[in-house]
């Protein structure tokens, strides 16, 4: 039987602790400084050394990774109401399109920030964009089952809706012109409708925008909705 070294596993956890602080402080620095952040400014928040901060990481690369796994696990508990949804497919798609624009835009710094560190990203790197997508595409998997459809589509329909309406909002939180946000919400919730309807109509559904909708698990193949 191997014998743990209790003090290899105190000092693992108090590792952990300190890269959580660390990447604490840097999402904090991220919402101060905005997305040109720098590595200083990030220790500086933190209360150590530029030196000390990359004790915890392997580089700058591993920094970034942990800030997208905590935005990801933050989105995800700001949204965990989204994925039971209740009312008419209208009112679901603009609920979880109201709630998503509110997190843009009130982690606007942060959502910039991860927008131009992704490029460069590895492809097992945690996002936010994925986290909301892997949730709409098992949701989306449930209702075209339930509804007798292939649910094959769902992954690619949920990244697609994802990616539309986070580079239309990144645009308009850079350029917002004339368009409120309510009047943005109400354009994504009709444009992303009409994507929903076509892979519907094309398996032969047709449901009503405006006629409260079940969840998948109380829905009647074959019935008309």
């Amino acid at each position: 039987m191997t014998k743990v070294d209790g003090r290899a596993t105190r000092w693992a956890g108090q590792q952990e602790r300190r890269r959580a602080e660390f990447v604490d402080a840097a999402l904090a620095a991220i919402a101060e400084h905005g997305p040109d952040v720098s590595t200083e400014q990030i220790a500086e928040r933190a209360g150590v050394a530029r030196t000390r901060l990359y004790r915890h990481f392997d580089g700058a690369e591993d920094l970034r990774r942990a800030i997208a796994q905590r935005a990801a696990e933050l989105v995800t508990a700001d949204l965990a109401p989204l994925w039971h949804p209740e009312g008419s497919p209208n009112e679901m798609i603009s609920t979880v399109i109201s709630t998503h624009l509110r997190w843009l835009t009130e982690h606007a710094h942060l959502h910039r920030y991860l927008a131009r560190a992704q490029p460069a990203a590895a492809d097992d790197r945690p996002d936010v964009r994925g986290a909301i997508a892997r949730h709409l595409s098992r949701l989306f998997t449930g209702y075209l089952t339930a509804l007798g459809l292939d649910p094959a589509p769902a992954d690619t329909i949920a990244f697609g809706l994802v990616g539309y309406v986070e580079s239309a909002t990144t645009r308009w939180l850079d350029h917002p012109g004339t368009l409120s946000l309510p009047q943005l919400t109400a354009q994504l919730t009709g444009t992303i409708w009409a994507m929903l309807d076509h892979t519907l109509r094309a398996g032969g559904v047709e449901l009503d925008p405006d006629r409260p909708l079940p969840l998948p698990d109380d829905l009647t193949p074959g019935r008309e909705w």
